[in-house]
């Protein structure tokens, strides 16, 4: 479901999760709306009293302080459930059921959702600070801060007098949960979507550290050969089960080593750039939508209504009309999902699930025909098997009957040959030309494959 780039820019969590102690010590969890998280934070450690620039200040490195800790999966990646703590010696002062200050209250109002950022990186700046009292540390100073305030300071030159003149506050970022944490959905080869393509940079990034584990070569959120071998040797440099796909434990273990190699947690780290965040797929499909993602999803949902009398058949028009929005509403009502209409990725992951499952289990009557299905995984160079020779076939049948498509070879391996060839013929279907088959490239090549009358290789 590609569309066309987007920059991820972290958005501001509704709720985070805060350990009511040392990250080691038994305490309970509470899940708390991070707006009072704010607020609390900043009753704990800040004057209601000082001077408004300064007071803003203080809260922005809070803020983003918090970020942080939750856009990098900071507690996550060691193996704990929460985001944050409660400690002061660790992360923030939290102190449940404590009062709000009114002035502190409605500054946090108006600015929850901006954070402190360095030029050219996008991540909420570690914004490290400390009381400036009884403690020093290289950071916003909390009561120095009160002193630039009163000498006319405004809160941004307070920032860039403790954090260096390269910080900027963005403001007014989007509310909601983030795109990149893990969703309990092993990630393996054939799979497509932003998480595969955080995974590909993140281990790409690692890779400059250990070089062991080889670089891959397309970031393009396809789980390909390529990504595979790298996730296989990632595991073995440290410990995993090499499996090739990315389950809970492997995520936050690329997690965390490229936290460390990057130095997130430091001031002035290496930070992350837009082009790391930038987003290849849609997160959700919806009315209105239109282009070739939409295809997709037609060709998927259009398969399954075929052999599910339940289920309105859908023509693949490219269009997210009224008809496509009540046969989503159909299937989500049908496999207990909630009937919203929009593809999430909930739904896209169940629609592949039954999608999987409808061409494994086809009648007897449509049997021979089963060869003519996308197989439920995106195909990539590197790749190999028979859903690869299947396609292959296809192919070949299509070059013997156009001279202007390159040659092929069935081999089942997807080479460089394989590649140049559907690339051309995705010029010709007029899809974006990605050389990678996708169900609608898959569909089309069928199709187009059956305009002459030579036979296909694997029939």
């Amino acid at each position: 479901m590609k569309i066309n780039q987007t920059i991820n820019y972290p958005m501001i969590p509704t709720e985070i999760v805060v350990h009511l102690g040392n990250p080691d010590e038994a305490a309970r969890n509470i899940s708390v709306p991070f707006i009072d998280y704010i607020k609390n934070v900043a009753s704990s450690e800040i004057y209601p009293t000082w001077p408004e620039s300064a007071i803003e200040a203080n809260i922005l490195a809070q803020i983003s302080f918090a970020l942080n800790r939750v856009y990098n999966e900071w507690y996550p990646s060691r193996g704990y459930t929460f985001d944050i703590t409660s400690s002061p010696s660790y992360d923030q002062a939290y102190v449940e059921d404590r009062e709000i200050f009114d002035t502190i209250s409605k500054k946090v109002d108006d600015i929850f959702n901006n954070y402190i950022y360095r030029d050219g990186q996008i991540q909420p700046l570690h914004a490290i600070y400390c009381d400036g009292r009884v403690t020093t540390c290289n950071g916003l100073s909390q009561w120095g801060s009160v002193a630039l305030a009163r000498n006319g300071r405004n809160p941004l030159e307070i920032l860039r007098y403790y954090y260096g003149n390269d910080v900027n506050v963005f403001r007014n970022a989007k509310v909601g949960e983030s795109i990149t944490e893990y969703d309990g959905v092993p990630l393996k080869i054939g799979d497509t979507g932003n998480a595969v393509r955080l995974i590909q940079v993140e281990l790409n990034r690692i890779s400059n550290n250990y070089p062991a584990i080889p670089k891959i070569s397309r970031t393009n959120g396809v789980f390909g050969a390529y990504t595979e071998n790298a996730v296989k040797k990632f595991q073995e440099v440290f410990n995993l089960n090499v499996t090739g796909v990315v389950d809970r434990a492997t995520w936050y273990r690329i997690k965390y080593i490229y936290n460390a190699v990057k130095k997130i947690n430091d001031i002035y780290s290496e930070g992350i750039s837009e082009e790391e965040a930038t987003l290849e797929f849609k997160e959700k499909l919806e009315y209105s939508d239109t282009g070739p993602e939409i295809r997709v999803l037609h060709y998927i949902l259009g398969v399954i209504s075929f052999f599910d009398p339940d289920l309105p058949l859908l023509d693949i028009n490219g269009v997210f009309n009224q008809n496509t929005q009540t046969m989503v509403i159909n299937f989500q009502e049908k496999y207990g999902l909630p009937g919203s209409g929009v593809v999430d990725s909930r739904t896209w992951a169940k629609m592949i699930e039954v999608y999987k499952n409808t061409i494994n289990n086809i009648p007897t009557e449509y049997v021979k025909y089963r060869d003519e299905f996308f197989p439920g995984r995106v195909l990539t160079i590197g790749m190999s098997g028979d859903d690869v020779r299947k396609i292959q076939g296809y192919l070949l049948k299509i070059c013997r009957q156009y001279g202007n498509i390159p040659g092929i070879r069935v081999s089942g391996i997807f080479d460089d040959l394989m590649e140049r060839s559907v690339a051309v013929l995705q010029e010709i279907f007029e899809e974006p030309v990605t050389g990678i088959i996708s169900p609608l490239t898959w569909y089309n090549i069928v199709e187009y494959s059956k305009q002459g009358n030579v036979e296909t290789s694997n029939n």
